[in-house]
């Protein structure tokens, strides 16, 4: 039911984006008044988690370090993954966010005869993951071309760069059959590996099914479905400069196509895919681990509140623990 809940609410989706692109003024409703709508809320909701996350204190340095720290002078230090000062820090972010770095990093473990434990490396994962981002984001700047006018030249050097095999007509786009791929790999991890399956929630499953609804019907529009492109180009740039309008037969699977768009837009701020976000205000990789070189103090400390040593405890309260029967240094 993890599986198959998501899958028929992607389903469902689906059908609704179908009846209304059938019935009067759904068209408008889906390809007009929704984009409009679900931005709002994709912004507002992204500034909102960002700023939650930036209001909650962090009184101590807590990185995750995984290397040698700074100390003694011939003692080296590993100034990525344990930075002592912001270059490194920056460095870390840089590594982490481009590239993955943790995630190239990841180790598999595996029970053997004996039993054994064995642990391995695991770079698939970092791979396709890697894969399926960057495909996204170039095939997010490709759309770029239906909004403006005229089109950046970076906007057509990176069609350019996608297509350049120039299999057929139109054009086939390297990324879109990476990106379904890397979706089909994310997927199938799991749905095959058990330790993946037993701790997988429909939040998991979710997006898989609704970023595949949209690559699929984007790669249906373009390859095997007649649409009125003309009439797509004037309504996503009437859309960019507030003054859309819907002319001509553009044809449902469209409209289904821009349907997921929004529910995709919508549900990114209240999900686990704020982790695009959240990476710049974890502070387990945005702090300095300088705790051998400066001292801090917890703001959180009340100044009339003294330290209470143990010994100063057990002075105040010896009488009541022996009556609880709780052991004491001193009778």
């Amino acid at each position: 039911m993890r599986i198959l809940n998501p899958f028929i609410a992607v389903l469902a989706l689906i059908a609704v984006a179908l009846v209304a692109a059938q019935v009067p003024g759904g068209q408008v409703l889906v390809g007009i008044i929704l984009p409009y709508l679900a931005f709002a809320l994709f912004l507002g909701g992204v500034v909102y988690r960002v700023l939650q996350w930036a209001k909650s204190p962090v009184p101590f340095r807590i990185p995750t370090t995984c290397g040698q720290a700074n100390s003694l002078p011939w003692i080296k230090q590993n100034k990525i993954d344990c930075p002592s000062t912001k270059l490194g820090v920056i460095a870390r972010m840089f590594l982490e966010v481009f590239l993955f770095r943790s995630l190239f990093r990841n180790t598999k473990a595996e029970m053997h005869d004996g039993p054994k434990l064995v642990y391995g490396s695991s770079k698939f994962l970092w791979l396709f993951a890697i894969l399926f981002h960057y495909c996204f984001l170039v095939i997010v700047l490709r759309h770029m071309r239906l909004f403006m006018d005229p089109v950046p030249g970076f906007v057509s050097a990176l069609e350019f760069g996608d297509g350049f095999l120039q299999i057929g007509a139109p054009v086939f786009y390297q990324t879109d059959a990476i990106f379904l791929g890397a979706i089909a790999f994310l997927f199938l991890r799991r749905v095959t590996l058990s330790n993946i399956r037993y701790i997988s929630l429909p939040a998991d499953y979710f997006p898989l099914f609704l970023i595949f609804g949209i690559a699929f019907t984007g790669i249906l529009m373009r390859y095997f479905l007649r649409v009125d492109v003309v009439a797509i180009k004037q309504l996503t740039h009437g859309l960019a400069t507030f003054s859309p309008a819907i002319t001509g037969q553009i044809g449902s699977i469209f409209f289904i196509h821009v349907f997921l768009i929004c529910a995709l837009m919508i549900y990114f701020p209240f999900s686990k895919l704020m982790h695009m976000a959240g990476i710049f205000m974890s502070p387990t990789r945005n702090m300095i681990n300088n705790s051998r070189m400066v001292r801090h103090i917890n703001p959180w400390n009340d100044p009339n509140i003294k330290p209470h040593s143990y010994a100063g405890y057990e002075d105040e309260f010896r009488e009541f623990m022996k009556e609880g029967g709780i052991p004491v240094e001193k009778e």
